[in-house]
Order: structure tokens, then sequence, then C-alpha cells
């Protein structure tokens, strides 16, 4: 038997939306459990619905495709989120990887793009379409992904000294959502034990006016 892939489509735009559910439910592999409008749709229905993957659009009217993006993720980690966008800059690029999305898909792809994007991060790999891997410049070796606000409130809990289940009291999340933050966090600054955060968080001013006794 096939696995499929449960996949829900975010998008203010319902011809965009159908037009990639007819293309989607073509697939053997594929079922689209539901297109939604709007990010707090997608939040209110996440549970019920547990897509394994999310199209999502950027741009919307209420919550934006990058607020929900982050607030799906603390809530279910293992949520894979293709941002599905007409925009092609560096900037939008960056900033949809940096909340946490497994990749970046233009609307004026080809069809088959789109799924080949769903197969990838299914595998657990990011997918840059060929016009956003375009558009980012590389790296040097001293640039980092930015953190996410969240993240950002996260190591300031770890560079306190505070254990994962402290820092999951505090911001009222669970357990399992600090770890993939603090994994995260580690991942996008290169760095590989709390005490090297410590030190990242006193040289980047993120404990100035805590108070904190390091």
């Amino acid at each position: 038997m096939i696995p499929v892939t449960r996949v829900v489509v975010v998008d203010d735009h319902p011809m965009v939306a159908e037009g990639i559910e007819a293309i989607l439910q073509s697939y053997d592999d594929i079922t689209v459990l539901a297109t939604l409008s709007d990010g707090q749709q997608m939040i209110d229905r996440l549970e019920s619905l547990s897509p394994d993957v999310i199209l999502m659009d950027l741009n919307m009217p209420g919550l934006g495709g990058l607020s929900a993006t982050e607030m799906i993720l603390e809530r279910r980690p293992e949520t894979r989120i293709l941002v599905l966008s007409m925009h092609d800059s560096p900037e939008y690029i960056e900033t949809a990887l940096s909340h946490g999305a497994r990749g970046y898909v233009l609307k004026d792809v080809p069809t088959d793009e789109i799924k080949q994007a769903i197969d990838a991060v299914m595998r657990g790999e990011r997918y840059l379409c060929t016009g956003a891997e375009g558009a980012l410049v590389p790296r040097d070796g001293g640039t980092h992904e930015q953190l996410t606000n969240r993240e950002q409130m996260v190591l300031l809990q770890l560079a306190q000294g505070r254990s994962n289940k402290e820092v999951a009291l505090a911001l009222d999340i669970s357990v399992r959502t600090v770890e993939t933050h603090r994994k995260n966090i580690k991942r996008k600054l290169g760095i590989s034990s709390t005490a090297g955060l410590t030190r990242y968080a006193l040289e980047h001013g993120v404990l100035q006016g805590t108070g904190a006794n390091l």
C-alpha cells in the first residue's frame, strides 16, 4: 500500500487554492485534507486535520503565513511547511526559512514541481525552487540564520541556566517544543553546547537588562 501524504493548502485566493488542490489530487500518494483562506483557520484546525505538509501563502488577511508557521511549529514541530509565494526576493525567502519553513516554492513554477517539493520535505530535505534558490546569496562564514522571536525567548531562558522543563513552564509550551527550539537555535547559530549558547547570548546582548547572574 502506498503511503499517502496529507496536505492542507492555505491561500486566500480561491482560484489558486482550488487549482493546487486539483493538481495534487491527481496523485495517488497525496490527499488534500482542506483548502483554507488564512493562517488562523489553519491554527484552529491543526489538531483535527493533522497534516503532514502545509502549503502556506505568506500574505493573507488576518493571520499571515509567517506568524502562522511559527505558531504551527510550536504546536506540531513535525509538521512540514512549504511556503508558496509570488515573491522571489531574498528577504522573503530568508525570513520564511528562518521561521521554520522547510521549503519555498514560487507560484509560477511548473505544476509537477509542487509535487517534487512535497516529496523532498517528506524525505526530510529542504526544498527551494529554482527561482528561489537563485535569489539567495551564499552565506559567508560569519553569517547565521536569523532566530525567530520565540527562539530568541528560548535562548534567553537557556542562557540564564534554566532547564528545558523550566523554560517550558516559563513560556507555557511543551518540553518537546523547547527541545525542538533548542535544536534549531544550535543549528542556526552553529553552536553545539549550552555554554556556547550562553557565551553567544552575552556577546550579542541577549542578556542585557535581565539581571542574570552568569
